[in-house]
């Protein structure tokens, strides 16, 4: 009897085991089915950390945090052979690459699949999927998906936006009944502003692989680019009456694409398509998601040489469930079984065809390095703006791409500020890179001056090269340029100075307005001048800081100037005394004092989100300076008299107090109004601005013609403006373009233009043949082309409006704009 009691434990023991070993699904771990409500992010968060305990076959890192302090996680799942040998495997990959050449790559080496989920948080169904591909990969019972491991690792990435997803989550949930409404028109399928689609500065995740402006992305770039996978997949939600989109992808395609890139989305497009079919779902290919802008989480990779995808499943604003216009319910359920399904193909395709796509891989940066596919195999960086030069060479670093500093040589190439050929050298401090890197192919998509593109129809801006971002002159080298060692160069002596009468610091880019907003933080009184002068035998622009002992009786100036100059790399030249060699002295009536701004920034029903977040990014994380936001529905009651500054963003505002806002600005108000926030002035009291359209009502209107309905999409096109950058003239004599030669590159996202002011000072205006690059349908061409004002200041009353036609602070990315933005801020109106 004893044996059989002893007997029977063993048996229950054993059992107990295995059931402890058997890996949990996602329904088993939380207790319901995937898709019958939202999972929130620290639960799916709780599964992997869950999985990662559970399975010896993955490997979970948490690469950051987001700005509300949520965890930033990434699954590695390979085979139990291979998931101890992951270190290796990545060190390999990038010797595939050629970017470690310590030893030499083996090809023998799995494919790399990485999946990122859930970028636009508004677009949650994706992260649900995450948790079900994960459990299908990573379960030990799955023989299926244990056989794709034996050639593959697998990165799940389950949310790339938590702060925005929770934002839709809560949103959706404080909103919903016991059973979900499907009319579309029920409060649960319209979220409220901002929405959950972009992160907690209201950036849009998706548009930032390459500029790395937002945390969440630098922190998973860095993650990304130690790895670079040779598959990577980008999960989206789309309108939810369309059907399921995958690759292969739309024109236009960046003419680096390979055709092994494009024939292997064909490849992965083919067997997702086998599944669909299988299940009678409905999908389309190869429209309106193209493969140009190279910022996208799949053009990005595509240009490091991966296979770039982009899946859309039907689902913006669908909740739990909705009707669609064809009259069926779609459900959360079904667009993660639709996810999931497309996951695990293309995991089954890359794993099937593992050994081309790793030599296909290698083939791709070998190519780059060996033989760029541009017309320039060298580039010279003139270092004419330390700060925009260190910005960019930051920029470059981030994304693996190689240069140098300085050297000896002259060359012939092309110069980017005139468009032409011209001869030029290399001076000490310059940069040169050279096309011959792995990197060559991202290097001359960022650098090319225009792009090429074969399709009109394009989802997103059509010019970035980084040159004109930057405001940086470079020259475009057809030969591999030798270059010779550079000339030693002396380090400038640091300029101190104990008790001095005042200090002078330049006004040339961002970091002197980092450096201005902290003095001004510490309640420090600062000048600027008007007009430029000479003293210490020293050329002082206008726009140039002066901050004087006069006014800021504290025992710690100098100390408190110096240990901020060395904080934001400034160094402010101190004078002994007021009188200067050439032009006004200090005391003169052209040196203004900058009175603290009191910004109030609007917000709300009406604003466009996006703008509004560059704005509050720039001042909270850029340049640490307070503002306030304040809702657009609220202006009513918030009282104006305690404020100087009130800031517009881009935006359509309804019930607009024009005249309440006129009047503020009269009593010394500065009123900054961004992109179509400036339409809400026209034709105003008070304000002078008026859109070219309005002065040209009169003129007699063409005669309508007759055109093809499916035309209808590129006849659009002729008063579109796909982001197209344009050379404007500057006034530099006037406070809102200090720092500036007398030009400035502007991007234009629409052909908004308004007439010269009457009465004003017209700063930024643009010209016939003003274009530089990208796409400008010919309506849109021919307006833009009769000349206008995109950025001016109106005087009005004691007060000024700055008008501000384009957006200068555009993603955060466009460098040489937020000069430009600050003086509006800090200068204009002083």
């Amino acid at each position: 009897m004893l044996k059989k009691i002893i007997c029977f434990l063993l048996c229950a023991f054993c059992f107990t085991a295995l059931q402890a070993q058997k890996l949990q699904s996602p329904d088993e771990f939380l207790g319901y089915k995937l898709g019958a409500q939202f999972t929130s992010h620290h639960r799916i968060t709780d599964y992997f950390r869950y999985v990662a305990s559970a399975s010896k076959q993955v490997k979970l890192v948490q690469y950051g945090t987001t700005n509300e302090g949520r965890p930033l996680i990434a699954m590695f799942i390979a085979s139990a052979e291979n998931i101890g040998k992951l270190e290796s495997i990545r060190a390999n990959n990038l010797r595939l690459a050629g970017l470690d050449k310590s030893e030499t790559a083996s090809a023998n080496t799995p494919v790399i699949i990485w999946f990122s989920y859930n970028v636009h948080g508004n677009e949650p169904s994706s992260s649900e999927a995450a948790m079900q591909t994960l459990y299908d990969m990573a379960n030990p019972a799955n023989q299926r998906t244990q056989a794709w491991l034996k050639n593959a690792v697998v990165v799940i990435d389950p949310c790339l936006n938590p702060d925005g997803r929770e934002r839709y989550v809560n949103y959706y949930n404080s909103v919903k009944g016991v059973t979900p409404n499907t009319d579309p028109t029920s409060r649960e399928h319209n979220e409220v502003w901002p929405g959950g689609r972009v992160n907690h500065y209201y950036f849009d995740l998706n548009r930032d692989w390459a500029w790395q402006i937002q945390k969440e992305t630098q922190e998973r770039m860095a993650l990304y680019n130690k790895w670079l996978p040779q598959i990577h997949v980008d999960f989206h939600e789309q309108g939810y009456n369309s059907p399921y989109y995958f690759a292969p992808a739309a024109q236009p395609f960046h003419r680096v694409i390979t055709d092994w890139q494009k024939e292997f989305q064909i490849t992965i497009g083919k067997n997702n398509a086998r599944y669909f079919d299988q299940a009678g779902w409905l999908y389309f290919t190869k429209e309106e998601f193209d493969l140009l802008y190279p910022s996208y989480g799949d053009t990005y990779p595509i240009y490091n040489g991966s296979i770039g995808l982009t899946y859309e499943q039907g689902g913006i604003g669908a909740g739990l469930a909705v009707t669609t216009r064809t009259g069926d319910v779609l459900t959360l359920t079904e667009r993660i079984t639709h996810h999931h399904s497309n996951s695990l193909s293309t995991i089954e395709t890359a794993a099937e065809n593992a050994p081309k796509v790793v030599q296909e891989f290698k083939k791709y940066f070998d190519s780059a390095a060996a033989a760029p596919t541009d017309d320039f195999k060298t580039y010279v960086i003139k270092n004419d703006n330390e700060d925009n030069f260190a910005a960019l060479g930051k920029l470059l670093n981030n994304n693996g791409i190689r240069y140098r500093i300085g050297g000896k040589g002259n060359f012939t190439g092309f110069d980017y500020f005139t468009g032409k050929n011209a001869q030029g050298s290399i001076g000490a401090k310059d940069m040169v890179i050279s096309a011959y890197q792995p990197k060559s192919v991202l290097l001359n998509v960022l650098f090319e001056p225009k792009t090429l593109v074969a399709d009109s129809n394009t989802y997103d801006i059509t010019a970035w090269s980084l040159p004109y971002v930057y405001g940086l002159h470079t020259y475009g080298i057809k030969d591999a340029l030798p270059i010779a060692a550079p000339n030693a160069v002396k380090p400038a002596k640091e300029q101190t100075g104990t008790g001095a009468y005042a200090y002078i610091s330049p006004w040339r880019s961002v970091e002197d307005v980092k450096f201005l907003a902290a003095l001004l933080n510490e309640k420090i009184k600062i000048r600027f001048s008007e007009r430029s002068f000479a003293v210490n035998g020293q050329q002082c622009a206008a726009g140039s800081l002066i901050i004087a002992k006069a006014g800021n009786d504290r025992p710690d100036l100098d100390e408190l100037i110096k240990r901020t100059a060395a904080k934001f790399g400034r160094k402010p030249m101190p004078l002994s005394s007021g009188f200067v060699e050439k032009g006004a002295d200090l005391g003169s009536n052209v040196v203004r004092y900058i009175k603290p701004p009191k910004i109030m920034v609007i917000a709300g029903n009406g604003v466009a989100a996006e703008n509004m977040g560059e704005v509050w990014h720039f001042f909270d994380q850029q340049i640490g300076f307070p503002i306030t936001i304040v809702r657009h529905d609220d202006i009513g009651k918030v009282k104006l008299a305690d404020f100087n500054v009130i800031i517009l963003p881009d935006g359509q505002y309804e019930d607009f107090k024009s005249e309440r806002i006129a009047d503020w600005v009269k009593e010394g108000g500065k009123l900054i109004a961004m992109g179509s926030a400036i339409k809400q002035l026209t034709e105003k009291q008070g304000f002078a601005i008026k859109d070219v359209d309005s002065l040209d009502a009169g003129k007699k209107k063409d005669k309508p013609e007759v055109k093809l309905y499916e035309d209808r999409q590129r006849d659009a096109f002729n008063t579109n403006v796909a982001g197209a950058i344009y050379k404007v003239d500057l006034d530099n004599t006037h406070p809102l373009a200090f720092g500036y030669p007398d030009f400035y590159y502007t991007l234009k996202l629409d052909d908004s233009l308004y007439g010269l002011l009457d009465d004003g000072w017209n700063v930024a205006t643009i010209k016939k043949d003003a274009y530089v690059a990208g796409l400008v349908g010919n309506k849109s061409k021919q307006k833009l082309n009769k000349g206008g004002l995109l950025f001016g200041v109106q005087n009005m009353g004691r007060g000024s409006v700055v008008y501000m036609v384009d957006d200068p602070l555009f993603r955060g990315f466009w460098e040489n704009g937020k000069l430009l933005f600050s003086n509006a801020v800090f200068m204009v109106g002083q």
